[in-house]
């Protein structure tokens, strides 16, 4: 589009939004008279504009910048779009996944940071990776569920057991299921052997493999999340349901499908559950995996369905992945879909039938402990083919 275009575009959005303002206070001001018959000034009782107070932890600043510059009065003035203004004001480097070479001088401590932490901030802007590994007619025919499942290019055992077992790509009536496993490169400080011709033979045997050319380690799973949501949005837009999950958990498939087919159509739309968080914040213990300093990110977190899996829909997908664009990268993946959740003003739905703490121990080897459940974490591949069968048996009582 012209720069030209461009201006014409936000001028006329700049009028209308001018139109709207108007049209309120012109209403608000019949409104005070009808109630104030002598016509006297109504002094407003509070600020109408919100006192911007800068944020101190890294993120939370570069997310109030990202807010700020994703204003398009702000575009329209500035004439620049909302990618180019926020490298611009981030230095001059012309390739968003070049390292940020500012990001050292940025962050107090940051020479006494986890390596993981340097890795994921200098490539924090960093989203455009190549699709190695694509299936590009893996939606052809419109499913009813997409199963998502994220592992890692080591773990065929998983992979097999759910094809095998929950994940089995079948048409139940009239609902269709189809299956993707999402996957990064190994990184190379884990000195893995070179698996690239098993995954070639695995990807041409089940059609199932999305491979990506970006490093596959924890704080990318947030990358994974993002990358599989522009997937979506390019490939299966037309998916009713999605599940997203762990290659380690047991999933009902059936027990989803009976759920899915219950729900009213406005239901639907916004669907989102799963194993829901609430007033959570970050961990502060240097010892734990979802450590996360205070020179990172300050404050709460919004509620999120932890990432072992989650269901929701097609169309809130498409949604995601429209506000991912307005959510910087945060280093744990269930806490940013939250975070792209509360940007469209929603919010997960706890469901009882997901227990990514596990089940108590008494009740492991019971059956009829999983006819009810959506999904439970963990089990490994021989676990998941056991209980699958089990559930399958037609004798079987509960």
């Amino acid at each position: 589009m012209s720069v030209g275009r461009r201006r014409l575009k936000w001028l006329g959005i700049l009028m209308m939004v001018n139109f709207f303002i108007y049209v309120i206070v012109e209403v608000s001001k019949s409104s005070g008279q009808a109630k104030n018959s002598k016509r006297h000034v109504i002094i407003p009782q509070a600020k109408f504009w919100r006192k911007f107070v800068p944020h101190k932890a890294y993120w939370n600043k570069q997310q109030q910048k990202l807010e700020r510059l994703s204003n398009p009065i702000f575009a329209l003035l500035t004439n620049m779009t909302v990618e180019e203004s926020f490298l611009s004001s981030n230095g001059s480097f012309s390739n968003a996944c070049d390292p940020d070479p500012f990001v050292a001088s940025q962050i107090k401590g940051f020479k006494d940071l986890p390596d993981r932490f340097k890795d994921f901030l200098h490539y924090l802007r960093c989203r455009n990776y190549s699709l190695l590994v694509d299936q590009p007619h893996k939606c052809k025919h419109k499913p009813f569920l997409l199963l998502a499942i994220k592992s890692l290019i080591p773990h065929f055992d998983r992979r097999q057991a759910i094809r095998q077992s929950w994940g089995k790509e079948i048409k139940s009536g009239d609902a269709t299921i189809v299956r993707v496993f999402l996957l990064g490169q190994n990184s190379p400080e884990d000195n893995f052997p070179d698996l690239s011709d098993m995954l070639k033979f695995e990807s041409e045997t089940h059609q199932d493999i999305l491979l990506w050319d970006y490093k596959d380690t924890f704080f990318n799973l947030t990358l994974k999340e993002v990358l599989f949501l522009k997937w979506v949005s390019n490939t299966c837009p037309g998916a009713q349901f999605i599940f997203k999950g762990d290659d380690d958990v047991f999933v009902n498939t059936h027990q989803i499908l009976d759920y899915l087919k219950s729900l009213t159509k406005d239901k639907a739309k916004d669907l989102f559950i799963g194993d829901v968080i609430k007033d959570a914040g970050p961990h502060r213990d240097k010892t734990l995996k979802y450590y996360i300093p205070e020179s990172i990110y300050e404050g709460s977190y919004p509620p999120y369905a932890g990432g072992g899996g989650f269901l929701y829909s097609g169309d809130l997908a498409l949604r995601l992945a429209n506000a991912s664009d307005q959510v910087l990268l945060y280093p744990i993946d269930d806490v940013y879909t939250g975070m792209c959740l509360q940007k469209l003003g929603l919010a997960p739905e706890k469901h009882k039938g997901f227990k990514t703490f596990g089940i108590e121990e008494k009740h492991r080897d019971n059956i009829c402990s999983y006819t009810n459940l959506m999904l439970v974490h963990s089990r490994q591949p021989q676990e998941i083919i056991k209980i699958w069968t089990n559930l399958q048996d037609p004798d079987l009582s509960c």
